[in-house]
């Protein structure tokens, strides 16, 4: 039997190889701008009608939280209307009490505050320069000058309340008002929404719009339970520690803390920085320290126990992730942007593993085809090794 010869390996010029590849470069160079042109434009969008988005979306978010016990009234045979009251009734009724309660100490307090951490900012000034560090006072005062603007800025803000950096467009008791009005309707007829979704998207459509925003809609819900009961306890471990320790503003600051703790990494960070600077003031070093302590280890509850074992995969974001959007909202949309950066982040790569599903779900896993020259080479050993044994069969 002849051997046959290794078929030659086609010959390609490095032109063509080095075209091939600048083609596919150019190809997602302008796929990239084009989605970059399109999230331009639709930032533009809801940057220019976020008067209207804002209610839209912090109605969104209160009905995540009113929406169980809504559903849990309906199951019993209570009318949409009928739940969807008593639960609205009920939440306008612990809201108010709470701000009732609350208020007058906050905002009465929160100037103070302000000059607290300001003055300890100048303390830890002046143990850095005269301390062993000796740190040269420019150094430190440049450091220090913006953090100390930024306090003194945001203490009237504080002191006015959560709305008061909404917009100039709209007033305070209008996106109140707004927002009511569209939670009522959202956990009234949400049920509705997505049966009518699908029937709107027709028969292929609709399976996975309904999907998605099912997705989306507990991804969204259960952030927000999650970090509302995360930042209750961390509110309250903290304000019982500022309590024994004997921090005069402890209310302030535990109230501080749980609002904090939806704006996840900087807002425990700046939560926890406010009540260790304020102890210094008010109390002693020691104190500060104590403080400083118990801040770590919540924030280390939180971060290793809380937060694992009550939202597990429902997140499923890096660290990374959460503090470039809450930094990204903030600098777009300032307080309430940074607040709403990452439900809106995990909505998105919620959205993001679906299709990553339905993309595995319709890529042929095949192993791949063999290198030519070794399937040949492969072939040729084969007959080789089949005319020997051949040939051997023959001897006597």
């Amino acid at each position: 039997m002849t051997d046959r010869a290794p078929s030659p390996r086609p010959v390609k010029d490095r032109a063509v190889v080095i075209d091939r590849g600048f083609a596919v470069v150019q190809r997602w160079a302008l796929r990239a701008v084009v989605i970059a042109a399109a999230a331009y434009v639709l930032g533009w969008v809801v940057g220019r009608t976020w008067m209207i988005w804002f209610p839209v979306a912090l109605a969104l978010v209160i009905a995540t939280v009113l929406a169980p016990p809504v559903t849990w009234l309906r199951r019993r045979r209570v009318p949409d209307g009928l739940a969807a009251a008593a639960v609205m009734i009920g939440f306008i009724g612990i809201i108010s009490t709470t701000i009732a309660i609350l208020a007058p100490q906050v905002a009465g307090q929160a100037p103070d505050i302000a000059d607290k951490a300001v003055s300890g900012l100048s303390e830890v000034r002046d143990w850095l320069r005269d301390g062993p560090f000796n740190v040269s006072d420019v150094q430190i005062t440049n450091a220090i000058s913006a953090v100390q603007e930024q306090i003194r800025s945001s203490a009237s803000a504080i002191s006015a309340g959560v709305f008061s950096t909404i917009g100039v467009a709209t007033s305070v008791v209008l996106n109140v008002v707004v927002t009511l009005i569209l939670t009522f309707l959202f956990i009234k007829d949400g049920h509705k929404f997505l049966p009518w979704v699908g029937t709107l998207a027709g028969r292929r459509a609709g399976i996975h719009t309904v999907e998605v925003l099912g997705r989306s809609w507990d991804t969204l819900g259960g952030f927000i339970r999650t970090q509302t009961l995360v930042s209750f306890i961390d509110a309250v471990i903290i304000g019982i520690g500022l309590l024994i320790v004997g921090v005069p503003l402890w209310v302030p600051l535990a109230v501080l803390t749980f609002f904090g703790g939806f704006i996840p990494i900087i807002g425990a960070f700046v939560s926890g920085a406010l009540a260790v600077l304020v102890t210094l003031v008010t109390n002693s070093p020691k104190d500060a320290l104590i403080v400083l302590l118990i801040v770590f280890a919540v924030q280390q509850l939180e971060g290793n126990v809380l937060s694992p074992w009550l939202q597990g995969k429902t997140m499923n974001l890096h660290a990374a992730v959460v503090l470039l959007s809450v930094l990204a909202g903030g600098s777009l949309f300032g307080i309430t942007g940074a607040f709403l950066a990452v439900p809106v982040v995990a909505t998105v790569a919620t959205v993001l593993r679906y299709v990553n599903e339905q993309i595995d779900e319709n890529v042929d896993f095949a192993a791949p085809p063999e290198d030519s020259e070794a399937s040949e080479r492969h072939r040729h050993d084969h007959d080789a090794e089949l005319a020997g044994d051949v040939a051997d069969a023959d001897r006597p």
